[in-house]
């Protein structure tokens, strides 16, 4: 009861949405705020030429294991000490994690945290004990069990992406679909991917089945939330779906059924692989920062960009799912599976 009573104190709270939904989601922000705006700036500057923008771009990448683990740590709700400690954790973490990093920062950095909370303010030497506490115990993890975490989630990403280049058709599909799923729900599609550093053909996939459920929630929606529904779905979060997808599952079926056909279109038709950032290959249409990735990818490839490229980017992320998602939805209207009411949002 006494150590009970301590985590609560602490607000130390052992569960599933404080560490895989609240410190996941926050872990995606971090990646975005360092290493997908430096990767965007960098590769801007490279193209218009400007060095100190490039420069710029690696700064911010350089400094993705230490953002992630702060924003982590601030979903944590880390006291300050606890917090500031964190930037080292972070960049150990990242290091040696290796390609699969992100997930390696997740876990070593809510250890530190958690054991940083629970020293914070118990001794008159605070100032000392908290930051030794978070720093050392986040970095021993770091040295033993970054490397394995990060080996076992580059390995599923490379499994994942190799299968998708055997079997186009099929896993188009099935990465479309739970990426696209992850997305809606309330977790954080883009760390997944970042974490697994899905790219290539999968990474293409993932990219085009969170854009179906993006697009495709805001156009079906369009009746009852019009253009600030269309906005706030299409270009920020079809999560903003989860409250009437609880009152109503079968308005999901729509945007699911969509993300299976856009899929496979994407990887065997037009053949489009996200090459950028991985963490972008779980964002959509969300400030258009999956295209950017897409493009980017294309860029670092040397690929002679033309109608081929843009063609199937703009029919698999914005035409194709605007269309068949409200064809799909129509259908489950005339079986009365949704009704009017059923997508309308609180804006």
């Amino acid at each position: 009861m006494k150590f009970k009573e301590f985590l609560k104190r602490k607000d130390i709270e052992i569960s599933a949405k404080r560490y895989f939904i609240d410190a996941l989601g926050a872990m995606a922000q971090g990646l975005f705020a360092s290493l997908l705006i430096g990767t965007i700036l960098s590769t801007l500057g490279t193209q218009l030429g400007i060095d100190s923008l490039v420069a710029v771009g690696n700064f911010a990448k350089g400094a993705q294991g230490a953002a992630m683990a702060i924003a982590i740590g601030y979903a944590l709700k880390c006291p300050p000490l606890v917090l500031f400690s964190l930037t080292s954790v972070g960049m150990a973490a990242n290091e040696l994690g290796g390609a699969g990093g992100a997930f390696a920062v997740l876990i070593i950095t809510i250890i530190a945290s958690e054991l940083g909370k629970a020293v914070s303010k118990e001794t008159k030497l605070d100032i000392l004990v908290t930051p030794i506490v978070t720093i050392c115990s986040g970095s021993f993890a770091a040295m033993l069990i970054a490397s394995p975490i990060g080996t076992a989630a580059t390995y599923i990403g490379e499994l994942i992406m190799y299968a998708t280049t055997l079997h186009p058709f099929w896993m188009g599909i099935i990465v479309s679909v739970i990426v696209g799923i992850a997305l809606t729900l309330p977790i954080s599609s883009a760390a997944i991917c970042a974490g697994l550093s899905l790219t290539g053909l999968a990474g293409g996939a993932a990219l085009a089945g969170c854009c179906a459920q993006m697009v495709g929630f805001a156009v079906m929606s369009f009746r009852e939330n019009r253009w600030g529904g269309l906005l706030a779905q299409g270009i920020g979060t079809s999560m903003l779906q989860m409250g009437n997808i609880v009152k109503n599952p079968r308005i999901w079926i729509a945007p699911i059924l969509t993300s299976a056909i856009v899929g496979p279109i994407s990887t065997c038709i037009f053949g489009l692989e996200m090459n950028g950032a991985p963490v972008s290959s779980g964002m959509g249409t969300c400030g258009l920062v999956g295209q950017i990735g897409m493009y980017t990818g294309w860029i670092n490839d040397g690929i002679s960009i033309g109608f081929a490229q843009w063609g199937g980017l703009l029919l698999c992320h914005i035409i194709l799912p605007a269309i068949i998602c409200p064809l799909l939805n129509l259908i489950c209207r005339k079986l009365g599976w949704v009704k009017d009411g059923d997508l309308k949002l609180d804006l």
